[in-house]
């Protein structure tokens, strides 16, 4: 009687149990075989761990296993963005040293065009502006070595070094038919991130470098230290990011709220809800209310973008100079196990009203040239984000790498012969403008209600 009941309990147990498996087995079957269908990165995946595998058992000579998976990473990001990259520790180590505004080099800031090691501005005060190397340069030779298939953060290692050491690097200028070495001596690059004068003793004018972990402290420091050289009468602010690249979001966020009390400064939007972020501005104890210019051109990337946007669209200063580069993605910064570091674009930026920052840039308010120096006839031109290689277009739709693009030929500025004295225009016309502003106050305020009256039909 026991094993009946046994058995008549048991068959139906047995039968829901099989009934369960094989229903997993079939969603597994039905998942593995949607997976398959939608992506087969399992298998490529099994194909080079059996490349590695080859490499290392058959290869003529025997092979670092390390150098062949990084070489393998960074490979795989270089079919994206130019902005996305694989650090490895050493690289990766550098870049946080770098944040931190000292580091050992040559002053240039330097990107790949066309696959081209290529200058996009040296520092001021550095071994590299001293030396006469230029915007536009092509750097062909590292100490002899060719930099041909190079990547970025390879070029960047070799060009920084000690204090006091040398190195020697190749350039093919436009314009000019041989190519140049320039030997120059490695010095401890201190970047320094603000600077300030107070200009015709009215009139505070700072100049923002490059955005590192103490830019918006010290932008408050020159705020208050120009209040105190006008005794407290500053009748006009210019603030000036031209030629800066870039740097930390949460400095660039630190500034545009110094001059704002309240608003949207900047969001970012990605594929995944973390890299979806808004950054508010807020009441601040010191309020700087005076009007305002930005200096920008097409140096001016990034973090400085962020900020001449932001003042931009809430009115609160006037954007001066001219088209912005367009860098307007948003890079996140993941440590790896082994000390390494994946630096993957995650989002793009957009202003306060919603407008595209990248490959778009910031257009000024007020569009003013500058004298840009030139060689044989040729001016130099800056590159812009939407000259790069793989560069991203700009927009929530504009996710994928796009080939280079015959750039608009419409240079930064008029041209001046070498050696001639090249006058600040942008700041003149600034500087101009603050001043009419103030006249034209003044004006407002000395007009009666009778005059008013009497100066109607």
């Amino acid at each position: 009687m026991l094993k009946k009941i046994w058995y008549t309990v048991q068959g139906p147990i047995l039968f829901s149990l099989f009934l369960v498996f094989s229903m997993l087995l079939l969603r597994d079957h039905v998942d593995v075989t949607a997976l398959q269908k939608k992506d087969n990165t399992y298998e490529k995946l099994q194909i080079f761990s059996d490349v590695l595998e080859r490499l290392k058992q058959s290869y003529v000579e025997e092979v670092d296993s390390e150098k062949l998976i990084y070489g393998a990473i960074q490979g795989m990001l270089q079919t994206l963005d130019p902005h996305s990259n694989f650090l490895p520790p050493d690289v990766y180590k550098e870049l946080q040293v770098e944040t931190k505004g000292s580091f050992g080099g040559l002053g240039i800031e330097i990107t790949l065009r066309d696959g081209v090691l290529t200058i996009v501005s040296p520092i001021e005060d550095t071994p590299a502006y001293r030396a006469g190397l230029e915007a536009g340069d092509k750097i062909i030779k590292i100490n002899g070595e060719s930099t041909k298939d190079m990547n970025l953060f390879e070029a960047v290692k070799r060009l920084r070094g000690p204090k006091g050491t040398d190195v020697t690097i190749t350039v093919l200028r436009q314009g000019v038919t041989e190519p140049r070495d320039f030997t120059l001596t490695r010095d401890v690059i201190k970047l320094q991130s603000v600077k300030f004068k107070l200009m015709d003793e009215y009139y505070g004018y700072i100049r923002i470098t490059q955005f590192q972990e103490n830019t918006g402290r010290e932008l408050v420091k020159a705020l208050k230290a120009l209040s105190e050289e006008s005794a407290g009468k500053l009748q006009g602010l210019i603030l000036d990011m031209r030629n800066n690249p870039g740097g930390l979001l949460d400095q660039a966020i630190q500034v545009a709220d110094t001059f704002l009390d309240s608003g949207k400064i900047v969001y970012t939007d990605g594929r995944v809800p973390s890299q979806k972020m808004e950054f508010f501005a807020h009441p601040q104890k010191e309020t700087y209310p005076q009007p305002m210019i930005v200096l920008v051109n097409g140096g001016s990337a990034s973090a400085s973008e962020i900020v001449a946007g932001a003042l931009q669209d809430h009115h609160r200063a006037v954007i001066l100079g001219t088209q912005t580069f367009g860098k307007g993605s948003v890079q996140t910064i993941i440590p790896l196990d082994d000390g390494s570091g994946l630096k993957l674009t995650t989002a793009h930026y957009y202003t306060p009203s919603g407008r595209v920052i990248q490959a778009e840039g910031i257009t000024p308010d007020i569009d003013v040239p500058n004298l840009v120096p030139v060689k044989n006839g040729e001016p130099i031109r800056f590159i812009r984000e939407k000259d790069l290689d793989r560069h991203l277009e700009g927009g929530k739709n504009g996710t994928e790498p796009k080939g280079r693009e015959d750039a608009a030929e419409r240079e930064d500025g008029e041209t001046a012969e070498d050696d001639q004295a090249v006058t600040d225009i942008q700041l003149d016309r600034a500087l101009g403008l603050l001043k009419s502003w103030r006249i034209f106050l003044r004006q407002q305020q000395d007009v009666s209600p009778t005059v008013a009256m009497d100066a109607g039909p």
